[in-house]
């Protein structure tokens, strides 16, 4: 049967691999033997589901829209991750990590944030097991984030401002790179999303997969079976997307809809449309898609929305493009504004400008009467609110 997960050698299809400096090779040599041990451990799997049932509060509810559903014609239901603890999907991947992390005896924790949603679940989880955190984040986004940066100190985070670049997600990363080069031996790097060197994208994605198991079980009671005619996720990296497709990525019954950051519009040069601008290359240590120029430059990407930043994607994503299996729409900075309003004003809920994304791509669809829908609300809104109050 054809799989669109990683095969043995860390590669969907032809993207992922792990092309890393030299320093790093023993670091991600060791990750790949313990990840899998560990992850399928029974005593890793008792304390990950203790952890993400009474402190982050899964399983996340599957709403029903009630207006959201009249106004399209179908059933749309939310799956609310802005209703986890920290607020946002990113927290069932950094707690997994840092049980992975104590488990191979590391003390210093580091990370990289854009929208500081990654970068407040990785301060939460080093608050709750006691150890160092530092937190690299693109000046540009430590100026528009300021109420997540303020978190991260409280929990006791350091946080680096990054200033090469145009200081976001991408700078941020490098720096992250760079610190785990010069501390190989105690330093455990807490990736936030399915990208960077084999194992990360699978490992993030085998942990944000509680999403679909969850989509599984509450659709089956709700509907009488356990998968939707569509599932709609936003992609940056792709950890919210890949946690809720992971387990409908080869039923082909199922149609994929990944909604990419179309900044100012795909073709104005202020973009972050990564799958549809972007050519094969190397970023953060996997071979993917990457937005750059004929001398294999790395293009800036731009949207209003921090959490899609990024010039990348994950190989898994980029493997679901290039084989037709997700349909790939950008919805640009105005479509997104637009549905994040609509949300808020027809159901009660301001979703974060990353689930706006994929908001924005059901105005792009075309839905039968019949159709069950499943779109993530990967965050909340709380940390866009100056930006909504600016664009109201």
């Amino acid at each position: 049967m054809k799989t669109y997960q990683v095969n043995k050698n860390g590669y969907y299809g032809e993207f992922g691999g792990a092309y890393i400096p030299e320093i790093l090779h023993q670091c991600v040599e060791d990750l790949k033997k313990a990840y899998l041990e560990v992850l399928e451990s029974d005593s890793f799997h008792k304390e990950y589901i203790r952890l993400l049932r009474d402190y982050v509060g899964r399983p996340s509810p599957l709403y029903l829209t009630g207006r959201l559903s009249k106004k399209y014609g179908c059933k749309i239901y939310l799956k609310r991750e802005d209703l986890n603890h920290t607020g946002a999907h990113k927290i069932n991947n950094t707690i997994g990590q840092i049980l992975l992390a104590r488990r191979m005896g590391k003390t210093r924790i580091i990370a990289e944030t854009g929208a500081g949603q990654h970068g407040v679940a990785t301060a939460t989880v080093c608050a709750l097991m006691g150890m160092k955190c530092i937190v690299y984040m693109g000046k540009t986004d430590v100026e528009r984030q300021q109420p997540n940066v303020k978190k991260m100190q409280m929990l006791g985070a350091t946080v680096i401002p990054v200033t090469s670049g145009n200081m976001t997600l991408k700078d941020a990363t490098n720096e992250a790179i760079r610190d785990w080069c010069c501390h190989p031996s105690d330093t455990f790097y807490i990736i936030g999303s399915t990208v960077g060197p084999h194992p990360y994208p699978d490992m993030v994605a085998r942990l944000q997969s509680v999403i679909s198991e969850e989509i599984k079980k509450q659709l089956m009671e709700k509907e009488g079976r356990d998968y939707p005619d569509y599932l709609v996720a936003c992609v940056g990296g792709g950890s919210n997307a890949a946690g809720t497709i992971y387990h409908y990525m080869d039923d082909e019954r199922v149609k994929i809809v990944l909604a990419e950051a179309g900044g100012k519009g795909i073709y104005s040069g202020m973009s972050a449309a990564t799958i549809q601008l972007g050519k094969k290359g190397i970023l953060h240590g996997a071979y993917t898609l990457v937005m750059q120029d004929e001398d294999g430059q790395i293009e800036e990407p731009y949207s209003i929305s921090a959490g899609l930043d990024y010039p990348g994607i994950g190989p898994m994503h980029a493997n679901l493009s290039t084989t037709q299996r997700a349909t790939i729409l950008a919805i640009n900075d105005d479509e997104a504004l637009a549905a994040a309003f609509e949300l808020t004003k027809m159901e009660g809920i301001i979703p974060a400008l990353e689930s706006a994304h994929a908001l924005g791509a059901l105005n792009k669809l075309h839905f039968k009467s019949e159709d069950i829908i499943v779109l993530t609300l990967s965050g909340r809104g709380d940390k866009d609110m100056e930006t909504y109050l600016n664009n109201d």
